[in-house]
């Protein structure tokens, strides 16, 4: 015999999720996809990006600029952190409303 179903009530009858129920599902799903998205994304953009430092010598106004590829270490965390927030909370919202809007 198979199990029962969770949600089933002693009267028999299925107790269907509130519309806030399903908006907080919606938006956990958004989010989980969203900050997937935000790893593949800010990982690429992080390790990619190129920084400029210049430093002015006053005597003559020369500039040396030195480039660095990439992002390392705390650099590249907080990169990736902001990203998958970002991501993450963009596609959350986006999901909670369409799931309201189903209700």
């Amino acid at each position: 015999m198979p199990a029962v179903p969770a949600g089933y009530s002693s009267g028999g009858q299925m107790n269907k999720p509130s519309c806030f129920d399903r908006i907080k599902l919606g938006f956990g799903m958004g989010f989980t996809v969203g900050m997937v998205m935000g790893v593949v994304f800010g990982g690429f953009a992080g390790l990619r990006c190129v920084f400029h430092h210049a430093i002015i010598f006053p005597s003559n106004w020369s500039f040396i600029f030195f480039y660095r590829q990439g992002a390392r270490g705390r650099e590249l965390l907080s990169i990736v952190g902001r990203s998958v927030m970002q991501a993450g909370g963009s596609f959350g919202t986006f999901m909670a409303i369409g799931s309201a809007i189903r209700c």
